[in-house]
């Protein structure tokens, strides 16, 4: 790929890891899957959230200095 993202590079993370880097309940995690703003890949019925996908949203959640209360 010319961006120099290589699919074998990304880890990915489950909900309940996610959940906990976050200090989140794993429903708020779900939540932010299914309205877009943590991109996630199903699979069954299972989701996985790349490490970065995390990492962007923690980052920009500091510079919107928003917070998401459940």
């Amino acid at each position: 790929m010319a961006d120099g993202n290589n699919v074998s590079d990304v880890q990915f993370l489950t909900v309940a890891e996610v959940a906990g880097l976050m200090r989140v309940s794993k429903m708020t995690v779900y939540r932010l899957v299914h309205a877009g703003e943590l991109p996630a890949v199903q699979f069954g019925r299972s989701y996985r959230v790349p490490e970065s996908a995390v990492e962007d949203f923690l980052r920009q959640a500091q510079v919107d200095g928003q917070s998401e209360t459940a």
